[in-house]
C-alpha cells in the first residue's frame, strides 16, 4: 500500500510526496512532531502536519537564514538562534571563524532530541561543539533576560501559528532590538511572497516600526509553499547590500551549496509584485 503525505498551502493548492516509512510520530506539550522518510526528499520533519525541513533541500534555507547576516556584520562573535531545533542553522553559524558562541533557544525539547537522533546531518553540531549552548526555553522570555548581548539574532521560527505567533509581533521585535548590541542584525524567515502577502505586509510594518534598516531577500525552496520563500533582514547599522563584505564572502573558508557572494546581492532584488506589497519605492 502506497503512503502519500499532502500539505495544503491554500484551499486549492499544495504539495504531495510519497512516504516510504514513518520514523517517529509523537506529541510534545507544544505540537505534534513527525519525522518520515520520503522517496524524493529524504527524511522530512513535520510540525502539526506542516513541512519544516527535508534532507534534500534544507541547505537552501539554512544557507540563506545564516550567511547573509554573518557576512554583512563585520565581527559576528555572539549569535542567537530562536527556534531552529533541527540544528541546521547552528551548523552553518559555527562554520564562521569569527563566531565565539552560538546559542540555540528552542521551546520544544522533543524537536532537538529527535533531530539529533533522526536528522544527524542537520543536528551534527548540537552536541560536542564547545561554541554551542542549548537552552530549552521560550525565546521571548529568554531574550528579555539578555539585553545588549548578541551581534546577530536569527529567528528560525515556524509559521505564525501555535507557539510561534508571538514571534511575528512588534513587541517581540522590540525585545530583539534590545537584546542586540549597538550594531546588531536580526534575520527572520518571512513566509512566501506568493501565498502569504498579507502576513508579510503586517510583519514588515511591525519591523519598520522598530529597525531603521529593513530589507527583504528571497530564496527558492522546493518544499515550501509556492517554492518562493523570503527572509527579513533588519539592522541597527549595517545595510545588507551597501555594507556587504563581498571579498570576505568570496574567500569563505567553507563550502556552501546555495549561498555565494553574487547570490547575496541578487537575493535582495525583488520582483515588482513583492515591492508593491511591501510599499517599496523604485530606486
Amino acid at each position: 500500500m502506497e503512503m502519500w503525505y499532502t500539505e495544503k498551502h491554500t484551499e486549492h493548492a499544495g504539495i504531495t510526496l510519497r512516504v516510504s516509512r514513518t520514523l517517529f510520530s509523537g506529541k510534545s506539550p507544544y505540537q505534534k512532531l513527525e519525522i518520515v522518510e520520503t522517496e524524493e526528499f529524504g527524511r522530512m520533519m513535520l510540525l502539526d502536519g506542516l513541512v519544516m525541513v527535508t534532507e534534500r533541500d534544507e541547505f537552501v534555507y539554512h544557507d540563506m537564514i545564516t550567511h547573509p547576516a554573518l557576512f554583512t556584520h563585520p565581527n559576528p562573535r555572539r549569535v542567537l538562534v530562536i527556534g531552529g531545533g533541527d540544528g541546521g542553522t547552528i551548523r552553518e553559524i559555527v562554520k564562521h571563524p569569527q563566531v565565539e558562541q552560538a546559542v540555540l533557544c528552542e521551546i520544544d525539547g522533543l524537536v532537538i532530541e529527535k533531530s539529533i537522533e533522526l536528522l544527524p546531518s542537520l543536528a551534527c553540531e548540537l552536541q560536542g561543539n564547545p561554541k554551542v549552548k542549548l537552552h530549552v526555553d521560550d525565546g521571548i522570555a529568554y531574550i528579555k533576560k539578555h539585553t545588549d548581548s548578541f551581534d546577530v539574532i536569527l529567528v528560525d521560527s515556524t509559521d505564525p501559528i501555535g507557539p510561534a505567533v508571538g514571534l511575528f509581533e512588534e513587541e517581540f521585535y522590540r525585545t530583539v532590538f534590545a537584546a542586540l548590541k549597538s550594531d546588531g542584525i536580526m534575520v527572520a524567515q518571512s513566509e512566501s511572497p506568493f501565498f502569504h502577502a498579507d502576513i508579510q505586509k503586517k510583519m514588515f510594518s511591525n519591523l519598520r516600526a522598530v529597525f531603521s534598516i529593513v530589507e527583504m531577500y528571497q530564496a527558492s525552496i522546493p518544499t515550501y509553499p509556492s517554492g518562493a520563500w523570503s527572509f527579513a533582514f533588519c539592522s541597527k547599522k549595517y545595510h545588507p547590500v551597501e555594507d556587504f563584505d563581498r571579498s570576505r564572502a568570496a574567500e569563505r573558508p567553507f563550502e556552501t551549496r546555495y549561498y555565494n557572494e553574487d547570490l547575496h546581492l541578487g537575493a535582495f532584488m525583488l520582483p515588482t509584485y513583492v515591492r508593491q506589497n511591501l510599499a517599496i519605492e523604485s530606486a
